[in-house]
């Protein structure tokens, strides 16, 4: 018979508590629900009560391992990428490709953004390699997910942001929403559970939305590919 820290006292109350949470989180990174899931669609999954919910959820939080959205559904936080040193360079180092060849394509700088609870971050920033003007974006700029289009870019990732039109473009346009004469596009990275960001662009001079959404459409779907 096999023993173990589960069978021993507060040892064993400590890794029924760290299962749960792991599964928790495993039921969050699942791909299968990418709205979320509410406290007592944890509950049900996980077998447990939602007062057992709510401690885990407070626990992981505190971390920002999950995060709480006003919809009440729980998602994945932007803790897990900081969880690990080498996952924001190794994020890094598959956007920067990517970037690069929309920056130069659109003549425009061009950056990967991250949700950070109800924030969006940019994380990596390429600018043209030839370019008489150009947006300064840096890195660790935050700003709100409802301004902008790399915010609410992925806002449409989370099919907050959508309208009934099924004929919409897969990409969000902004027109100096966060810094006068600006304007920006982008797209949602798809496919990547616990992971919400947006490749976009931004420039003082006005896009051509037929051209650029496309190439950023396939540079988010290709950074996404590079990641899975």
């Amino acid at each position: 018979m096999e023993s173990g820290a589960s069978n021993t006292g507060l040892g064993g109350e400590t890794s029924q508590t760290m299962d749960r949470g792991l599964a928790l989180l495993d039921l969050l990174s699942s791909g299968e629900h990418p709205l979320g899931l509410t406290v007592t669609e944890l509950a049900q999954a996980l077998g447990v009560g939602r007062p057992v919910v709510y401690r885990l959820v407070a626990s992981l939080a505190q971390h920002d391992y999950v995060v709480r959205h006003d919809d009440g559904r729980i998602r994945l936080g932007i803790g897990l990428i900081r969880l690990s040193a080498s996952v924001l360079p190794v994020l890094r180092d598959a956007a920067i490709p990517v970037l690069r060849t929309l920056a130069d394509r659109v003549h425009a700088t061009a950056h990967l953004v991250v949700a950070d609870r109800s924030d969006a971050v940019a994380v990596a920033v390429v600018e043209p390699s030839r370019s008489d003007l150009h947006i300064a974006y840096r890195i660790g700029s935050r700003h709100s997910l409802h301004a902008g289009a790399a915010g609410r870019a992925i806002l449409l990732g989370r099919g907050v942001e959508r309208l009934d039109d099924p004929e919409r473009p897969a990409y969000v346009v902004s027109d100096g929403e966060l810094q006068t004469g600006a304007h920006g596009l982008a797209a949602p990275v798809l496919g990547l559970p616990g992971l919400e960001a947006s490749v976009g662009v931004v420039s003082l001079q006005a896009f051509d939305d037929a051209t650029v959404g496309p190439l950023v459409v396939a540079g988010a779907a290709r950074l996404a590919h590079v990641l899975g």
